[in-house]
């Protein structure tokens, strides 16, 4: 196993087996409360959690995101979780497809999603430290090719990186090369970072440069800082660097108002492990949400029939939550009305 594969490896186990949430830091989420609809004046039946992502409907606001593939186990994770994401029709990105660039040995842990995942919406994946100054889009193409991508995830880490004993921390050249691959990928980029969150004055910089999907993984579910700090074994950042970050609320509100002026898709995740994070996430401006480490860890510890479920109780709740505040759709959630802070 290469150090790339070992890496996907020991991040997975991390996250199922060790808390590495936010140790102190929250997503913001608990700041805000539903404001009750005593007339939602709409038949709860009629309910409709559809919406648009990668121009496909998919059946709730919400993508199983990416975070593994590259070693031998990940194979099953990423067929299991192809085999859901393509029953409930939603949207499924894979892990850093890096290792299949650097070797064929792991490939399928990334190509059977779209064996199993026919129809939906799928997601590739490469980190920025990848695509500094990128003048060609021939390693793009492969990986994209590799699991016939709808979207390209370029995800920006400097702070895991920072953390990573093996980690790459020259940055310099990303939004030159997400400028270029925006320009020639030939499918839609989205940037997303992997915890610590995304601000205004950087949204506003990738929106400059023509990108049009964010996720803004923001601060208050898994710290990969604190992945990286365990896996050093080494505690001494730890009080500091561990909840470093814009916690996921923040970023909506900071970034939600550029839609004004600009017509893009904005992504909440960084800590949704609930229908009602969702809720929330989608009525302070996110059009949908993505999970990752609730998702695998249900999945490793439970089965495949417990994730199914899962996901199909939230389908259920989040309808319920927006009969009680009168919206009969995704587009009628997205509605600060509905919504305010708490004292």
């Amino acid at each position: 196993m290469n150090i790339t594969s070992s890496r996907k490896q020991d991040h997975v186990d991390l996250c199922v087996n060790k808390n590495v949430q936010f140790q102190t830091k929250t997503t913001g989420f608990d700041k805000y409360t539903f404001i009750h609809n005593a007339l939602p004046e709409i038949n709860f039946a009629d309910i409709c959690i559809e919406t648009q992502f990668l121009e496909t409907t998919i059946q709730m606001p919400l993508m199983i995101s990416s975070m593994t593939g590259g070693y031998k186990d990940a194979e099953k994770i990423n067929a299991e979780l192809a085999q859901i994401c393509q029953k409930i029709q939603i949207p499924m990105g894979v892990g850093s497809q890096r290792q299949a660039l650097e070797q064929d040995t792991y490939r399928s842990s990334f190509s059977i999603v779209r064996q199993y995942a026919p129809t939906i919406p799928i997601t590739a994946n490469i980190g920025a430290s990848e695509i500094r100054n990128i003048s060609s889009t021939t390693k793009i193409r492969r990986i994209i090719d590799m699991i016939e991508a709808n979207a390209l995830t370029i995800h920006v880490n400097p702070l895991q990186e920072l953390m990573q004993p093996e980690g790459t921390t020259d940055f310099s050249g990303v939004l030159n090369g997400i400028s270029f691959l925006v320009k020639n990928a030939g499918i839609p980029i989205i940037i997303k970072e992997v915890g610590a969150g995304i601000s205004r004055d950087v949204a506003q910089r990738l929106l400059d440069c023509g990108v049009r999907i964010i996720d803004v993984a923001g601060a208050g579910g898994t710290s990969w800082s604190g992945v990286e700090i365990l896996r050093k074994k080494h505690t001494s950042e730890s009080a500091f660097f561990w909840d470093w970050g814009i916690p996921t609320a923040e970023c909506l509100e900071m970034i939600y108002p550029l839609k004004q002026h600009t017509n893009f898709t904005l992504i909440s995740s960084g800590g949704i492990n609930s229908a009602i994070d969702i809720a929330i996430s989608l009525a302070i401006g996110a059009d949908i949400c993505a999970s990752a480490r609730p998702m695998i860890t249900i999945l490793k510890q439970q089965g495949q029939y417990a994730l199914e479920e899962t996901l199909l109780d939230w389908q259920e709740i989040l309808k319920k939550i927006m009969f009680l505040v009168g919206a009969n759709n995704i587009r009628s959630l997205q509605n600060t009305t509905h919504i305010k802070k708490n004292n």
